[in-house]
């Protein structure tokens, strides 16, 4: 395979919005046993809970490691396929490759660099390799790009708005040569942004460790055009209250790349929620919404359904996938019509 010498959008590709027509959704079986500790068991339970969501709604493709083709079909069941291209954790949205698409509905992907979320973990060579073999099997050429970023850290609409974090994008663990124009150029060269919205925060315990600086896909979530969804806790007792704030202050006035006021639409989360409601996918037809055993949940959903009224919601329990530091959509990574 070749990779190509032009920038994606030199050669007229963009990145399509995670709610148009999908062909399947990408993802990877969980891989760094220390890192889940006892909780092992119950991340994979919650890996297959989710691939099983998404499957009702559209085919799944699960990365694992050789030999576990038979492992992932027990967990995950029909609409579920493996691939044995091995890995060294579990995040597809950030290990894995980036699909644009052109106005003839072809497809390439995107090779963005990966330094494990700041050098956090050891090693991540073959997550580092994922977008190159996962592009090899489907057949679509690869652009490579010269900037660190994980898909977690940032949303696009699909018509040249993108939105992001300062926390993450311009923290110096990732690309500490270049400055804010710098990426946001880059961004245009390989996604298709004609103009970046930064949001100043993404979640408060979303540092440490297992933490990725502050990706936007713990508060926020493109829910269609011009509308943003955006987590904002009424209550001063949560740890997101100014936070929260700040990230609304950011995005109120502000207009998309072709002029459109934003909407944005707040949901106030369980003052005791384990998850981010915010981390939810957007799948052929439905919302894959990641709860927990909280007494709100039911509220929670319906508040989410009210925003989504045109897809079916879908609760996938995902605590433990919380404790690593993620959700629903930090685990997954769609694969736009045109692909299969």
């Amino acid at each position: 395979m070749t990779t190509l010498p032009l920038t994606p959008l030199a050669a007229g590709y963009r990145m399509p919005a995670e709610w148009t027509p999908h062909a399947a959704t990408l993802m990877i079986w969980p891989a760094r046993q220390r890192m889940w500790g006892d909780r092992y068991e119950s991340a994979c339970a919650e890996y297959a809970a989710v691939a099983s969501a998404i499957a009702a709604f559209e085919p799944v493709f699960m990365v694992c490691q050789p030999g576990e083709a038979a492992t992932v079909r027990n967990f995950c069941g029909s609409g579920v396929e493996p691939l044995e291209f091995g890995a060294d954790d579990s995040w597809a949205r950030d290990a894995g490759p980036i699909f644009l698409t052109n106005d003839s509905a072809e497809v390439v992907a995107v090779k963005f660099g990966f330094n494990s979320w700041g050098n956090r973990w050891h090693p991540y060579d073959q997550d580092a390799l994922i977008p190159d073999r996962v592009a090899a099997h489907f057949g679509v050429p690869l652009f490579s790009a010269p900037l660190i970023l994980e898909g977690g850290s940032f949303f696009i609409d699909g018509e040249g708005t993108l939105i992001t974090t300062e926390q993450c994008l311009l923290n110096p663990n990732r690309n500490p040569a270049l400055g804010r124009t710098q990426i946001e150029e880059l961004l245009h060269d390989y996604l298709g942004a004609s103009k970046v919205i930064w949001l100043p925060y993404g979640h408060s315990l979303d540092t440490g460790p297992v933490g990725t600086d502050g990706h936007i896909d713990g508060v926020a979530q493109y829910a269609g055009p011009a509308r943003i969804f955006l987590e904002y806790p009424t209550s001063p007792e949560s740890s997101e209250y100014d936070r929260a704030r700040a990230n609304l202050a950011a995005l109120e006035g502000q207009t998309d790349a072709l002029g459109r006021p934003l909407q944005i639409e707040l949901f106030d989360p369980p003052l005791d929620a384990e998850v981010s409601y915010a981390n939810h996918y957007l799948a052929n037809g439905a919302v894959i919404v990641p709860v927990d055993s909280g007494a709100d949940v039911a509220d929670a959903l319906s508040a989410i359904q009210e925003i989504y009224p045109e897809r079916e919601v879908v609760g996938v329990n995902a605590e433990t996938v919380a404790t690593g530091g993620g959700g629903p959509h930090c685990i997954t990574q769609q694969i736009p019509a045109g692909v299969l």
